[in-house]
């Protein structure tokens, strides 16, 4: 789904002609939303890795360290990192969703609202 609306001016919605492109419009597309939901289904595809490459670089450090407080530390800051990150995921997902359902809902609406205005139209003006 990709589409642009366009509303004149309340005052004249056909124009000063009955159907003349003067006048105030108003544009609007579903295009930005389904890029800004593409985004956030980049991120989410790129944090996916981000948690195993954080554990990878771990792994050894704690085997061979012992007991060291510092360590110890350190785990705890790598687990609430990858928290984080699987709440970046979730967060950037339903973003994702929830931006496309935008566009979906605008568009039935822009739709709505032509069709509304159908039934005052009078001769001469163009079924935009």
């Amino acid at each position: 789904m990709s589409g642009v609306a366009e509303a004149r001016g309340l005052s004249d919605p056909l124009g000063p002609t009955g159907g003349g492109d003067r006048g105030p419009r108003l544009k609007h597309s579903d295009g930005p939303w389904l890029r800004a939901a593409g985004g956030a289904e980049e991120l989410v595809t790129q944090l996916g890795p981000v948690r195993g490459e954080l554990s990878l670089a771990h792994q050894g450090l704690m085997a061979g360290a012992g007991r060291l407080t510092a360590l110890a530390e350190l785990a705890a800051v790598r687990e609430s990192w990858e928290r984080r990150i699987q709440a970046a995921q979730g967060e950037c997902g339903s973003l994702a969703a929830k931006l496309r359902d935008v566009a979906r809902t605008q568009g039935a609406t822009n739709e709505a609202v032509r069709s509304s205005f159908a039934g005052v139209r009078t001769g001469g003006g163009d079924e935009r």
